[in-house]
């Protein structure tokens, strides 16, 4: 009667090492099927970090402050910033056509693109000039730093934030700053700033700001580039702040934690229950390295089954382990013999 209880609790035990087994990949295996959504498996090099051999293709969350380099410049106005983006924003002083219910009414106002005044419904008295003898345009800093991995052109327009950049009229050229004049952080043509005339223009700019950023792209050398083939269309992403990958991903689930461990944990109890088992079985001894064997195998052949189908290299140890493990049974039996 004893032995038949040392068996059974045997056999609860060799099945919870399986399902300890089988929840562990199947955790695993969950979180990058998800990660594959984004662009593939991920390494978390977190601040300062720095391009090593052996990452190219994978998915890096990277944190810090980002280091222009090569700063972008405004050539038409001699503008040099440290910033990875500068924008030059015009506007014209133009006549702009109000509907409100049946009432068409018309006012000038300052406007960032040419409004064709042809298709007024009273263009008479409300013509505008035109094109705009300057257009606004944005600059890209040539090369912008994350820790070691210089951005790609496109992690750098998706950096966030702006602020204001006061003109300076010192830099000017000679033929813009007998045109230009200060005006409330503007730089403007009015011959009165605080009376502007149709077809005057206004010049300003705003920069992408310093500050901590979390990027998550593809590594490529010593590149943070977007990933391509992604389900969410998009192969990156950047954040304020030292931001978490869950909380750039509200999509994916808990990433596993001490996966070695509890893999561990898995073969101990599935070779402790196989170690019962074996006890009411004659001509055969009762001893731990055996079950350990008997417990590697049935662990290791659980998660080559789970990993069949999602990922060639993952099943492919645990096939390997699985055959030392009936390698290692069948010797160990002959040797006890």
């Amino acid at each position: 009667m004893r032995g038949r209880l040392l068996r059974l609790v045997g056999a609860l035990l060799l099945l919870a090492g399986i399902g300890w087994a089988a929840t562990t990949e199947r955790g695993i295996i969950t979180y990058r099927d998800a990660m594959s959504r984004h662009g593939g498996q991920l390494v978390d090099l977190g601040a300062s970090a720095l391009p090593q051999a052996g990452q190219a293709g994978y998915l890096a969350r990277v944190s810090g402050m980002p280091r222009v380099v090569v700063a972008p410049r405004d050539p038409e106005f001699n503008l040099r910033r440290d910033t990875p983006v500068l924008i030059r924003h015009v506007e014209m002083f133009q006549w702009r056509e109000l509907r409100f219910g049946g009432s068409t009414d018309y006012e000038l106002d300052w406007v960032g693109e040419p409004v064709d005044s042809s298709q007024f419904e009273r263009p008479a008295g409300h013509a505008n000039p035109g094109g705009f003898p300057i257009a606004g345009r944005r600059f890209v800093a040539d090369r912008v730093q994350l820790g070691g991995f210089t951005l790609d052109p496109a992690l750098v327009h998706a950096l966030p934030g702006s602020e204001r950049v006061q003109p300076d009229l010192k830099s000017l050229p000679a033929n813009l700053a007998a045109t230009f004049v200060p005006y409330d952080g503007y730089l403007v043509t009015s011959a009165n700033p605080g009376d502007p005339h149709r077809g005057d223009l206004r010049v300003s700019w705003e920069e992408v700001p310093l500050q901590p950023v979390t990027v998550v792209a593809r590594i490529d050398g010593d590149r943070l580039v977007p990933a391509t083939n992604t389900t969410d269309g998009k192969g990156f992403a950047v954040e304020v702040g030292d931001r978490s990958l869950l909380d750039m991903f509200p999509d994916l689930p808990e990433p596993p934690t001490l996966v070695f461990v509890w893999r561990l944990l898995a073969v101990f109890v599935a070779a402790l229950g196989a170690y019962l088992m074996l006890s009411g079985h004659r001509g055969i001894q009762r001893d731990f390295p055996l079950s350990l064997a008997v417990g590697t195998l049935v662990v290791s052949a659980t998660a080559t089954v789970l990993w069949l189908g999602s990922d060639t290299l993952p099943m492919l140890c645990w096939l390997l382990v699985a055959l030392l493990s009936v390698l290692a049974t069948i010797w160990y039996l002959r040797h006890t013999r």
